[in-house]
């Protein structure tokens, strides 16, 4: 086994535009590869055949998926970040949050002086935390 990477599937060709959003948000991350589909391809030509991101560090495999689900993200799995100040956590949370679902808004749930949980305007889980 080489390693275990997080790997998100999104449909409607929203793959890039999710990894643009996300590297431009956490310091230190990047997209490090894009395959796309070409002409006569299985997916819409253009879009993520397979793609891999860092955030902080963290691998992601990503892909837009040529075919369509009747399932898409679910809040029990989430991407969980851990924020230096408080300043970091509340422009990371109000950035997520446009367009997209507070689960649980900022605020001190007692095992956090900070703490928030949302669903992105793509559809992916995330908790922030501040401790």
């Amino acid at each position: 086994m080489d390693k275990v990477i997080p790997f998100l599937m999104f449909q409607d060709g929203k793959a890039e535009e999710a990894m643009n959003f996300y590297t431009s948000l956490i310091e230190d991350s990047e997209i490090t590869s894009i395959v796309r589909y070409g002409a006569n391809e299985a997916g819409e030509e253009g879009t993520v055949m397979q793609a891999t991101f860092t955030l902080k560090g963290q691998e992601f495999m990503c892909i837009d998926s040529n075919a369509k689900h009747k399932f898409s993200f679910t809040p029990s799995f989430s991407i969980y970040v851990v924020c230096s100040t408080e300043e970091e956590i509340d422009d990371l949370y109000g950035k997520l949050e446009e367009g997209g679902q507070a689960l649980m808004p900022l605020n001190n749930y007692g095992f956090s002086k900070r703490f928030g949980w949302l669903n992105d305007r793509f559809g992916v889980s995330w908790q922030i935390n501040f401790v």
